[in-house]
């Protein structure tokens, strides 16, 4: 498993940019129909050992945070934005790929040649440019048009007790989870919908729930924790370690009781370790599935993520055997509705 969640998180897919996400899926699933959709939603039907009453989905986001070109100047300096919610702190200074797969570093100006005030904050993407070693604008723009990707360029390690860094931990995590299901033999027939643009708005799951017209969907997810120094109490939100996180409510999504409790039923039945969010924060793309045709009942599965949208996503290995762990017998769980 980890060394897939390695090859996963190492291809470069941002919100609109998902192919090689979706060409690595492709390849490495055993289906009974596979299709893509004209947003580039990658929708895959699995048989199962029985057919279910209701129509179930579950549901994972390829596309990872990134950055989009914007301009380049006289010099060679390249201006861009970010594509989805990227902090500029954890930007400043950081390796990038571009589309091209040439190198560069995002930059400012040295703190040396900064007034007073400019260092007491962190600068805006606007005051951030990204170095290529181009000397010219014709340069830049030949290595990076406007309208290109760049990517954290960073590596995926093991550290610690079983804790693991890498890039696009979110939402690969939840692509594998998927794949291993649909490698697997299920219990019950079911939608798996592989869905592009997240970061940027749940767009294709949008599209994804209109199509597959799901009765219950079952999102699997990255989701934040803040069990890190400094931070205490329900702020924490969900920590690494006590295993998969069931939502009930975020900022996009109340949601369904019943498949909230029955996840936590689920899970300490089968002595698998579960906790929810102590804060409401965040959201993902049940937010555009549960309010989909004539509405979806809708869970979310988790695995608690400390750094999410920064090249440096940190999980716990027990954490996504959870989530696995749960997502299976949620399958059944829900088959039987």
């Amino acid at each position: 498993m980890l060394d897939r969640l390695k090859e996963l998180c190492l291809l470069n897919g941002a919100s609109g940019d998902e192919a090689l996400v979706r060409e690595f899926i492709c390849a490495n699933i055993r289906a009974d129909e596979v299709f893509t959709d004209n947003l580039g939603n990658l929708i895959v039907f699995k048989k199962g050992k029985k057919t279910p009453k209701r129509k179930i989905m579950f549901a994972a986001h390829m596309d990872e945070v990134g950055f989009m070109i914007t301009d380049a100047d006289e010099d060679g300096f390249l201006s861009f934005g970010a594509v989805g919610g990227i902090n500029p702190a954890v930007a400043l200074g950081r390796g990038v790929t571009l589309e091209s797969g040439v190198s560069g570093v995002i930059g400012t100006k040295a703190i040396h040649q900064q007034s007073a005030d400019e260092r007491k904050k962190i600068p805006d993407f606007g005051e951030l440019y990204i170095d290529v070693g181009a000397s010219t604008r014709e340069d830049a723009e030949r290595l990076a048009p406007r309208g290109s990707y760049a990517y954290f360029d960073a590596d995926f390690f093991e550290f610690g007790d079983g804790f693991i860094k890498g890039k696009a931990i979110d939402d690969r995590a939840g692509c594998l989870i998927m794949m291993d299901m649909i490698n697997g033999e299920p219990e019950y027939d079911a939608w798996y919908a592989f869905t592009v643009q997240e970061e940027v708005g749940t767009r294709g799951a949008r599209a994804a729930a209109f199509t597959v017209a799901p009765d219950i969907a079952v999102v699997l997810e990255t989701t934040t924790a803040c069990d890190v120094a400094g931070v205490s109490g329900s702020r924490r939100v969900c920590e690494l370690g006590k295993g998969a996180v069931v939502s009930f409510m975020d900022r996009s999504t109340v949601y369904d009781r019943g498949l909230y409790s029955l996840a936590f039923e689920t899970a300490k039945a089968n002595g698998i370790p579960v906790q929810t969010k102590t804060l409401v924060a965040g959201g993902n793309d049940s937010g555009a599935i549960h309010v989909s045709a004539g509405g979806v009942r809708t869970c979310a599965i988790s695995v608690p993520c400390r750094y999410l949208h920064s090249p440096s996503c940190v999980i716990k290995m027990s954490d996504f055997e959870a989530v696995k762990a749960l997502a299976d017998l949620m399958l059944s769980a829900v088959g039987e509705l």
